[in-house]
C-alpha cells in the first residue's frame, strides 16, 4: 500500500521533472492513476472520487481567477507607460539584478505572502520582475524560492491558526498531553518555535536565491557570481528574519511575515540606495538574443511596456497599483467585519455534500486576491488616464494567458483532491499511508524526516495550511510514539509546519500558476528541477535544527556543517545532473 500510495507522486515527478513532459500530460496521467488507485485499492466510493474531482475543479477556477487578475495588473502598468518609471526607480536603487531580486522577491514577496498567502507573491512579484527585464523563468524561480520562510505565517497566520489548530483539534490524546493549555493556547507556542526554526534556516534563502539566479541565468552560469553579493544577501536575510522572529514571539502568528517584510523593506531599500553592503561588481542578464531556450514566455513586456510616448508618470504614481494591492490585501485580511462579509454566505459559492460524498466545495471570489488586483487595475485606468484600446488590449492578453494555463490547473487540482480524499472505512488516505510508512522506517530518528512529510503534504496539496491539517495530528502522535516529551513533540509539530512551508517551492499548483502569470507554459518541470535544490537544503537543515533543539550537542554542529557543505558545493560551481540545464 505504501508503494501504491507513492505512485501518483512518482508519476508526477517522472513525467514532469525527469522526462520534462508538459504539466497537462503529467497531471492527466497522475489523475487517472490516482482515481484508479482510490477506487480499486483504497475502496473509495465513486461518489467520493466524483465529489473530490468537482471540488478540485472549483478550486482550479479560483486559481485561474488569480492568474487573470495578476496578468491584468501587469499589463495595465505596461500599457499605461508606468513601467518606465518603475524600471528607472529600480535602476536608481541598484541596476544589479541580484539586488532587485532580493528587494522584489524576498522583501516585497514576503510582505505579500504575509497579507494574502496561497501563491499570491508569485502572482504579484513575478510579473513585476518580468516587467523590469527578468527572463520569465528567472522571475518564476526566484519568487518560488522565497515561498518558504514567510509561508508558515502567510495569509495573516492561516497555516498556524487554521492548519495546525484544525489538525490538532478534537483529539483527546492532544488535549491530555498539552494540558492545562488548550489547542488555541498551544498554537502560539508552536508558532514561536516555527519562527525560530525558519529564522535559523531561512536567513540563507536570499543568498541561495541570487546564487541560483546567476547560475542558471548569468552569462558565465556561475553560482560564484551570486555569492559575490553575500554581504547584502545576508543583511537582507537578517532584515526580514529578525523582525519576523520578534513579531512571532510578541504578537503571535498573524503578522510575522507581513511586518517582517514591511520592516525589511524599510531597512533594505535605503541601505541599497546608500550603497551599503553592495557587491563591487554588477550582475545583469546576457543580451536577450543570447537567452537560453525556454527562458522567455508568451508575454513580451519589452514590446508592450512603453505606452504613449508623450505620457510621463512619476515614480510614486507608477507604484500606486502595487500599493493599492498591498493595502487592500491587508485591509481585507485584518478588518474583522470586512473579512467576515467577504467570506460570509452572501459572497460565497458553496456546493454542499457533492454527490452525497460529504465533500463540500466553496469559492470566495470577493475575498480572492484576483478581485483585489482587478480593482487595482480598474483604479489605475483613471490614475494613468489610459485610453480604452490600451486597456482593452490588457484584458485580451490576460484572458488568452489564463486560458493557456487552464488545462494544467484543471487537471492538477482535481488529482490532488482525489489523492487527499482517497480514504475509506478502515483505510487511511494515500497521504496518511505514505506518512505512516516513512515513520515506521525512521523510528527514533523521526524528527529528521518530519519536515519531509510536511513538504510532501504541500507538494501534493499545494498548501501549507492543508499539509498542516492533514499531518499535524499524525506528527504529534508519531512523536509521542517514539517517546519524546512535550517539548520534543512540539518540535516535531514545528518541523511539520516548516516542511510544509518549504514544499511550496516545488508544489505543482504554485509552479503552474506562477508560470502562467508570466506566460510560461510547458516548462514547469524545468522550474521544479531548479527550485528542488533549494527545497532540499531547507528540509534537511530544518530536520537538523529540529534534532538540535531536541537533543542538542553535535546536532548543532551537523546543522552548521550542512549549511557550509551546501554553500561550498555551490561555490565550487561544478555542474551535476541535478542542476544541468
Amino acid at each position: 500500500m505504501f508503494i501504491a500510495a507513492a505512485l501518483p507522486v512518482v508519476v508526477v515527478f517522472l513525467l514532469l521533472v525527469v522526462m520534462r513532459r508538459s504539466a497537462k500530460l503529467s497531471m492527466l496521467a497522475a489523475y487517472l492513476v490516482t482515481v484508479g488507485l482510490a477506487l480499486v485499492l483504497w475502496g473509495a466510493p465513486l461518489a467520493r472520487v466524483a465529489g473530490a474531482t468537482v471540488n478540485g475543479l472549483l478550486t482550479a477556477v479560483t486559481l485561474l481567477y488569480i492568474v487573470f487578475g495578476a496578468i491584468l495588473l501587469l499589463y495595465t502598468v505596461q500599457e499605461s507607460g508606468a513601467i518606465r518609471a518603475i524600471r528607472q526607480g529600480f535602476t536608481d536603487i541598484s541596476p544589479d539584478r541580484r539586488i532587485q531580486a532580493i528587494i522584489i522577491a524576498w522583501m516585497f514577496g514576503s510582505m505579500i505572502e504575509g497579507a494574502s498567502g496561497f501563491g499570491t507573491p508569485a502572482a504579484v512579484a513575478a510579473p513585476l520582475l518580468l516587467a523590469i527585464g527578468f527572463p520569465a523563468m528567472a522571475a518564476v524561480m526566484v519568487t518560488l524560492i522565497i515561498q518558504s520562510t514567510p509561508v508558515s505565517f502567510g495569509a495573516v497566520g492561516t497555516p498556524m491558526l487554521v492548519g495546525i489548530s484544525t489538525g490538532l483539534s478534537n483529539s483527546p490524546e492532544v488535549e491530555a498531553a498539552i494540558a492545562p493549555l488548550t489547542v488555541a493556547e498551544y498554537v502560539p507556542v508552536v508558532a514561536a518555535q516555527v519562527a525560530l526554526v525558519h529564522a535559523l534556516v531561512g536567513v540563507l534563502v536570499p543568498l541561495l536565491m541570487v546564487s541560483m539566479l546567476t547560475r542558471f541565468f548569468g552569462t558565465s552560469r556561475s553560482f560564484a557570481e551570486g555569492f559575490r553579493a553575500w554581504k547584502f544577501a545576508i543583511f537582507a536575510g537578517l532584515a526580514f528574519t529578525l523582525p519576523y522572529l520578534a513579531v512571532a514571539r510578541v504578537l503571535g502568528p498573524e503578522f510575522p511575515s507581513l511586518l517582517g517584510g514591511l520592516i525589511g523593506l524599510m531597512i533594505v531599500v535605503p541601505a541599497a540606495r546608500a550603497g551599503w553592503f553592495l557587491p563591487s561588481d554588477r550582475f545583469d542578464f546576457p543580451p536577450r538574443a543570447q537567452w537560453g531556450a525556454g527562458w522567455q514566455g508568451q508575454l513580451e513586456p519589452d514590446q508592450a511596456d512603453l505606452g504613449p510616448e508623450d505620457r510621463r508618470i512619476g515614480l510614486l504614481r507608477a507604484w500606486m497599483p502595487y500599493v493599492i494591492v498591498a493595502v487592500l490585501l491587508v485591509l481585507t485580511r485584518t478588518i474583522a467585519p470586512l473579512k467576515a462579509w467577504l467570506t460570509g454566505p452572501d459572497t460565497t459559492i458553496a456546493l454542499r455534500d457533492l454527490f452525497g460524498s460529504g465533500i463540500n466545495a466553496t469559492a470566495q471570489f470577493a475575498y480572492s486576491p484576483g478581485t483585489v488586483m482587478i480593482i487595482a487595475s480598474l483604479i489605475s485606468v483613471g490614475l494613468f488616464r489610459m485610453r480604452g484600446r490600451d486597456y482593452g488590449r490588457a484584458w485580451a492578453i490576460s484572458g488568452r494567458t489564463m486560458l493557456a494555463a487552464a488545462p494544467a490547473l484543471l487537471l492538477a487540482v482535481p488529482m490532488v483532491q482525489v489523492f487527499i480524499n482517497s480514504g475509506s472505512p478502515g483505510v487511511g488516505s494515500m497521504p496518511i499511508t505514505l506518512a505512516e510508512g516513512m515513520a515506521g522506517a525512521a523510528g527514533g530518528s523521526w524528527p529528521l524526516f518530519a519536515p519531509i512529510v510536511g513538504a510532501l503534504g504541500a507538494f501534493i496539496a499545494g498548501s501549507n495550511t492543508v499539509s498542516n491539517m492533514m499531518f499535524a495530528l499524525f506528527q504529534f502522535s508519531t512523536a509521542q510514539g517514539i517517546g519524546l516529551d512535550l517539548a520534543g513533540i512540539t518540535v516535531v509539530v514545528v518541523l511539520q509546519a516548516v516542511g510544509g512551508a518549504a514544499g511550496n517551492m516545488v508544489c505543482v499548483h504554485n509552479v503552474v500558476a506562477a508560470s502562467a502569470v508570466v506566460g510560461l507554459t510547458d516548462r514547469e518541470g524545468d522550474i521544479i528541477r531548479k527550485t528542488l535544490i533549494t527545497m532540499v537544503y531547507y528540509v534537511v537543515q530544518a530536520g537538523l535544527v529540529g534534532m538540535a533543539l531536541i537533543a542538542g550537542g553535535l546536532w548543532w554542529l551537523a546543522a552548521v556543517i550542512w549549511a557550509v557543505v551546501v554553500i561550498a558545493a555551490m561555490r565550487s560551481n561544478r555542474e551535476s545532473r541535478a542542476v544541468r540545464g
